[in-house]
């Protein structure tokens, strides 16, 4: 491994921000009783402390993964940290539950600049036989700050308030803001080949997911069902506008020419439609049911991450030698499994086999992650390589998007508005059953797509990323 300093400060900075912010998410998700009973929030907004990060991200990735093509993807990434650590401060001294979600919106833009342009940051810095490897480096990033965020999550909720996880993560964000400064580097842009974007199709897409995501949240009543049909017909029309457009903010081409990227994006959108609610809702069944404290509920909720940080990089090595098709399928396959058997869970569940079920969907997502991300980059241009990684990035937030949806749906349709610390725990039983009923049935069709994605020609890459036609990818095999 013969790697400069520029490059290992490159894949430090990068692990580092990547921590940063799953760090944060996770904690929260710990935090959530504790915040109810602070602003004393129903069901249904509490979802919105997490949801509004998630829609702010997923707003902003795609045209922010174009413009780092264009305008410099450090340049994006430093503006994208600074935002998040100041939201992070906003978020901290939030008076109402109205300020906080406010404040967690402006927090998911910021995630959006840096999560975007993390990865291809990295891809730029390494030779394609290597980009497994430091994306599963950066993964297991990821995964170490959902392993340690409910930990210590839960141990700052428990004997600090809840309000103190935000100023850890912004002493944090100031840290990594001074690292990134100083060693980051600039960007190297040839000015007279900088074109700007066509953001028409742009604003389609932003009302779109606005009414989608908050039409779903007031569903049964009329006006949810008229927000998510017009949200749908304004992300049709963004797709339509797109396709037309010279300089689109989402290159259609890559979606209809190139089977590889199209279905390994639509791998991961599935994935993460049926796992990310996993540990909002067993945060929640852990303190509620299982009447656990938060240090306590946060410990066990460790296991999923743990396994995904450790194995990570170990599956980013696999798919540099094997298809990662094969490695992502086995994944999928072993989260389906888990998420079926979690719709069993009951009040009596022993602690031993929520541990279990853990460990084996932390598993699951290891062995799909690294190599779908591994697949989805290296089935581009090397000037596609922010757009590539603002649509995995899109198809993650979009995906975590539909995961909380679903579970925000069971809870609204069962619930009601009340909140969940008064709510009967049979019925908090059966909205969980039903949602986890729903992401197994979901991961099962991820099965399908990221086993018939095709195979990666590694031997032509290279020559393919230099002269390949702008907009065409390679068809699967």
């Amino acid at each position: 491994m013969n790697w400069t300093k520029k490059q290992i400060s490159i894949l430090a900075i990068v692990a580092i921000t990547s921590f940063m912010g799953t760090f944060l998410i996770s904690s929260v998700n710990i935090a959530l009783p504790a915040i109810e009973k602070s602003f004393g929030l129903s069901a249904v907004k509490l979802s919105w402390v997490i949801t509004s990060f998630l829609l702010a991200t997923a707003m902003f990735l795609l045209p922010v993964g174009r413009l780092g093509d264009l305008t410099g993807i450090r340049r994006i990434f430093k503006i994208g940290i600074t935002i998040f650590t100041i939201s992070s401060i906003g978020c901290g001294f939030a008076p109402s539950g109205f300020w906080l979600i406010l404040f967690r919106f402006i927090q998911g833009i910021g995630a959006a600049f840096s999560s975007t342009t993390g990865p291809a940051i990295l891809v730029s810095a390494f030779l394609p036989q290597n980009r497994g490897r430091v994306l599963g480096m950066s993964v297991s990033a990821v995964y170490l700050g959902l392993a340690f965020g409910p930990f210590a999550g839960g141990f700052l909720t428990q004997y600090l308030g809840w309000r103190s996880i935000f100023f850890v993560s912004s002493v944090m964000g100031i840290l990594t803001i001074i690292i990134a400064f100083l060693f980051l580097g600039k960007d190297s842009l040839d000015k007279n080949s900088v074109k700007k974007p066509d953001l028409k199709g742009s604003l389609f897409y932003m009302v779109g997911l606005v009414a989608m995501v908050y039409g779903s949240s007031r569903i049964p009543l009329i006006s949810g069902w008229l927000l998510m049909g017009g949200g749908s017909l304004a992300l049709v029309l963004f797709w339509w506008i797109e396709s037309k457009s010279t300089m689109p903010v989402l290159e259609t081409r890559l979606f209809t020419r190139n089977r590889l990227f199209a279905f390994s994006n639509l791998a991961a959108l599935i994935n993460y439609s049926a796992t990310f609610a996993i540990v909002f809702l067993l945060s929640l069944y852990l303190q509620k049911i299982q009447g656990l404290s938060p240090r306590n509920a946060g410990i066990i909720l460790v296991a999923q991450p743990a396994m995904m940080a450790i194995f990570s990089p170990l599956a980013g090595r696999l798919s540099d030698r094997f298809q990662p098709r094969y490695l992502a399928t086995l994944g999928m396959t072993m989260c389906t499994m888990g998420l079926t058997t979690f719709a069993f869970l009951s009040g009596t569940t022993p602690v031993w086999l929520i541990v279990a079920l853990l460990l084996w969907v932390g598993l699951g997502f290891a062995f799909f992650s690294s190599p779908n991300m591994n697949t989805i980059m290296s089935s581009v241009q090397k000037n596609q390589l922010g757009l590539a990684s603002g649509s995995a990035a899109t198809m993650r937030v979009v995906g975590q998007i539909t995961s909380m949806t679903i579970a925000t749906l069971y809870f609204a349709g069962i619930m009601g508005s009340q909140a969940i610390e008064t709510v009967p725990d049979n019925l908090f039983l059966k909205a969980m059953k039903w949602g986890f009923i729903t992401f197994s049935f979901i991961s099962a069709a991820g099965i399908y797509f990221s086993y018939s994605r095709g195979q990666i020609n590694r031997e032509n890459h290279t020559k393919q990323s230099l002269h390949r036609p702008e907009g065409v990818g390679r068809q699967g095999a």
